[in-house]
């Protein structure tokens, strides 16, 4: 299970890493589209609204759980580069306390607050009664979502990237196959929904577990490392806390773009809401080059080898440019044909939605290029003990540009989105700006991790 991260060629490392993880993180994209998709089939606008609505705020929650888990992943890093089994032990002891008490107070309050919740984000009268009862029973498979989540940090940390890809592939087969048994065979609408996709977490969960008890990889763990300690609590808040701040606000500001895009009308709310999904998948890589290189540099900067960690962060760099590149290349020549493959060009509303979707492409593709940078070096301040100043940048980036530029292009070119998509890749564009300056003159003249 465990893998030495900190010799060999970087550049292989980086690849056999981040592969499995961006294959993961391809499945839980698919994970959250299957629900959409077979309830379209066979339910009306209400339940498929209220499966909409419930995965945004599962997707919310889940972010912010992976995001305060990166500090488990980085300090089981770096006590594996070090050498420190004892450290290794503490830190996987810990997080499952923090994690186990985080999931209680979590389900507590959602469940308490499950109905004001659905009125603050604007749910449809129509899909209330649906939409409450999907996230009733998806907030009652926190606890799985959690377990899953931290049990993947470890392996990461280890430098065990593979082991969660199948996880996550198993839950996706079990939540496609529990799909079509709970929503096309018993009919039950949005509830099937969730209860397919809390048993097949519940499933990834389980297997996740049978794993990591069953592989001997030298690790065991004492009494006291599952009581709080804490320098180790202390150091998962601090580099946790600040990703999970962040990913929450992140994805706080797509929510609002999008209502700014909903204020423009009904064919503007739908080409932002194509190009965000399309987009998504785009992220995939940037996404996981922030893991990558959390991982790789913490088990570095353990052994102390903080060349190697910088290197991994030039390399993660160079392969999102590049992909980025790519990317913009390819949806400036085919942005309108991409648009097109998401709804019915032969109507008039469905024309506007594809010119006006592939104007924003154009303009939003470019966050691809810079995003590949600013979640490079997200990975690495994280991986060096310090990812306030990720916090710090991406933040400084939606109040300065993202949302207030989003807004203004909004008002001031009410006949295009083109400007409101650049708007966007500005934001990301300021934000590898301050991680550039951040690294340059801290890094470049500090190694106080």
């Amino acid at each position: 299970m465990e893998r030495n991260l900190t010799q060999g060629s970087v550049f292989h490392n980086i690849i056999v890493f981040s592969l499995p993880y961006l294959l993961s993180y391809f499945l839980q994209t698919l994970y959250g589209m299957a629900d959409l998709f077979i309830i379209g089939q066979f339910e009306g606008v209400a339940s498929t609204t209220a499966v909409s609505v419930g995965s945004q705020v599962m997707h919310m929650l889940t972010v912010i759980i992976v995001g305060l888990s990166m500090g488990s992943t980085v300090s089981i890093g770096q006590a594996v580069g070090a050498g420190d089994r004892k450290g290794v032990s503490a830190s996987i002891g810990n997080t499952a306390l923090l994690f186990l008490a985080l999931s209680a107070v979590l389900t507590f309050l959602l469940l308490l607050f499950v109905r004001p919740l659905t009125a603050l984000i604007a749910t449809p009268a129509e899909a209330v009664s649906d939409t409450v009862s999907y996230l009733t029973i998806c907030f009652l498979g926190i606890p799985f979502i959690t377990a899953y989540n931290i049990i993947s940090s470890i392996f990461r940390g280890l430098g065990d990237s593979q082991s969660p890809l199948y996880f996550i592939a198993a839950a996706c087969l079990a939540n496609i196959a529990l799909d079509y048994l709970f929503i096309g065979a018993l009919g039950m609408g949005a509830a099937g929904a969730a209860l397919a996709t809390t048993l097949a977490q519940a499933l990834s969960a389980a297997i996740a577990l049978a794993v990591i008890l069953g592989r001997k990889s030298g690790i065991s763990l004492g009494k006291s490392d599952l009581r709080p300690q804490k320098a180790v609590m202390g150091r998962l808040l601090r580099i946790g806390a600040p990703i999970a701040v962040q990913d929450g606000f992140i994805q706080v500001s797509f929510m609002i773009i999008t209502v700014i895009a909903n204020m423009r009308g009904l064919n503007d709310a739908a080409a932002v809401g194509i190009v965000e999904k399309f987009i998504s998948f785009l992220f995939l890589v940037p996404s996981s080059m922030l893991s990558t290189v959390s991982a790789l540099g913490a088990q570095n900067i353990g052994a102390g080898k903080a060349d190697r960690a910088k290197r991994t962060l030039y390399y993660a760099c160079l392969i999102a440019i590049g992909f980025g590149v790519l990317a913009t290349v390819i949806c400036w020549l085919y942005a309108e044909p991409i648009v097109a493959a998401f709804t019915d060009e032969s109507e008039a509303g469905g024309a506007m939605v594809v010119l006006l979707g592939g104007q924003y492409l154009r303009g939003y593709v470019f966050d691809c290029i810079f995003a590949g940078i600013h979640f490079s070096f997200s990975g690495y301040f994280c991986a060096c003990g310090k990812s306030l100043f990720s916090f710090l940048h991406n933040i400084a980036a939606i109040l300065l540009v993202r949302v207030p530029g989003a807004y203004l292009t909004s008002q001031l070119f009410p006949h295009t989105l083109l400007p409101m998509g650049l708007a966007t890749a500005a934001g990301s564009l300021l934000s590898a700006l301050i991680c550039l300056a951040i690294f340059r003159f801290y890094f470049r003249r500090s190694m106080v991790l």
